[in-house]
């Protein structure tokens, strides 16, 4: 969130965060997005002593991106899976980044099962969101090497600088209408294919 905050304020690009919203108070992602000035939105599912079910939870997050006119909503760090009544509410409009070259290595431990399953190559990967994990059509990935002596802190490391990269370049592809869903693929109008997988 803030590589793709500095990015957009260093180039001007078509897009700009308008909001950050997280279900966590305590996160790095909300000090940092205070600190550059970006509105924070704080919805946690437990407010006081009532627990929000899922859908009152995720009403609630639409309450709050509908009050700031959000067009995309790009996950950076959300580790939650959106539900289908959330999605249908933003078709094709929910982008995430994934540290892998998907299909390949979906899920929350990316850089583990890379380097357990003993691969020369890794990366990241733009996909639009759908209801599964990490299946969404891929828009764009960026190929990443994995060396004998990386752990999972500098393989993470490497894939960030990929992902700072690509995530904003992408964003601009989508602000400047260049992304189309057809059936289950993505076309880039006026662009090479950005999938390496």
């Amino acid at each position: 969130m803030e590589a793709l905050v500095l990015a957009q304020r260093a180039h001007h690009p078509l897009h700009q965060t308008v909001v950050v919203v997280s279900n966590r108070a305590d996160v790095e992602g909300v000090t940092r997005a205070k600190r550059l000035g970006v509105p924070v939105e704080v919805v946690e599912q437990v407010q006081g002593d009532h627990r929000w079910s899922r859908e009152e939870h995720e009403e609630e997050v639409l309450r709050r991106l509908e009050h700031h006119d959000v067009e995309l909503i790009v996950l950076s760090g959300y580790m939650r899976l959106l539900s289908p009544t959330f999605l249908a509410a933003w078709p094709g409009r929910v982008v995430n980044i994934h540290p892998s070259l998907l299909p390949h290595f979906p899920g929350a431990h990316a850089h583990r099962d890379v380097l357990a399953s003993g691969t020369a190559m890794t990366g990241c990967t733009v996909h639009l969101v759908d209801e599964g994990m990490d299946t969404g059509a891929v828009i764009a990935q960026r190929i990443v090497p994995v060396f004998e002596d990386d752990n999972e802190a500098t393989l993470a490391a490497r894939v960030k600088v990929e992902e700072h990269r690509l995530f904003p370049e992408v964003l601009t592809l989508i602000a400047e209408g260049r992304v189309h869903l057809k059936e289950s693929e993505v076309e880039v109008l006026d662009g090479q294919d950005l999938r390496v997988c």
